[in-house]
This record gives C-alpha cells, structure tokens and sequence, in this order.
C-alpha cells in the first residue's frame, strides 16, 4: 500500500512539475526571446514573464489573446488578436510557421495549452506570457 502511494504522489509531482513549466531550460537566440526568458525545450513553446513580453511586444511580436470574447473585451493588449482557445485548432490557418507569436490568456494556463497546440501544428516561435493578464502591466485597451 505504501508503494501505491509513493508512485502516486511522484506521479502527480512529475505531472505538476510539467504542468507549471518547473525545470525548462534557459536558452538565448541572437534576435529573441529576452535574456530571461524559459525554452521548454527545442522545438517547443517559451516561456517569457510579463516583462519580458512587453519588451517582445515593443519589438513589435504579434499578440494573440486566448480568452473568452468576454474577457477580451474587459481589457487586452493593444493590437492583440482574439483567438480563443476553443478556436486555436480550427484557425491554424490564421498562422505563419516563421512569424513570431506571444500566447495570452488570464492566468497563463490556457495560453501555454494554445502554445503547445501551436507548436505540434509546426510554429516554431511561440512565446507564452505566464502569470498572464493577471500579471500584465503594461499598456491595456477596453471595449
């Protein structure tokens, strides 16, 4: 019974240890992302605080926002693209393989869910803002 609960318990660590982006691995590429900034590793999504997504986002990144219309609507990044996650998959055809892109959602669950499902549909440079708009302090439009 004890070993049931051990692997049970590292199990569900592995997976919230995944699932929080804990042990990605840092990495730098002569144009972007930020010096700070998280590679989950290659081929795969980065991760970027909000600090550094308003540096990627004065760079000029195109800003997709994963929320709800609703939420959008409360507040967004200025020129973000409304793409909710429930849509990602069926408006593939809205992205570039080659073109840079910052994943925005509330929190930054659902904006690293897009950027996974971006990068297995071949986008290659994929910027998750964690904390998400929860944390965003920069410039915001309404409505």
């Amino acid at each position: 019974m004890k070993k049931l609960l051990t692997i049970f318990v590292l199990a569900a660590a592995i997976t919230t240890a995944g699932c929080s982006g804990a042990g990605n691995i840092q990495t730098e590429t002569p144009s972007q992302p930020p010096r700070n900034a998280e590679s989950v590793e290659e081929g795969a999504y980065t991760n970027v605080d909000v600090n550094e997504a308003e540096q990627l986002v004065e760079q000029g990144i195109t800003v997709v926002d994963v929320r709800t219309p609703q939420e959008y609507e409360e507040g967004h990044i200025p020129d973000a693209k409304l793409i909710p996650l429930q849509e990602i998959e069926t408006r593939l055809n809205e992205f570039s393989e080659d073109e840079q892109y910052l994943i925005v959602c509330r929190s930054g669950n659902r904006s690293a869910q897009a950027s996974e499902i971006l990068v297995q549909n071949g986008m290659k440079q994929i910027y998750n803002m964690t904390g998400g708009m929860n944390e965003w302090t920069g410039e915001v439009v309404q409505e």
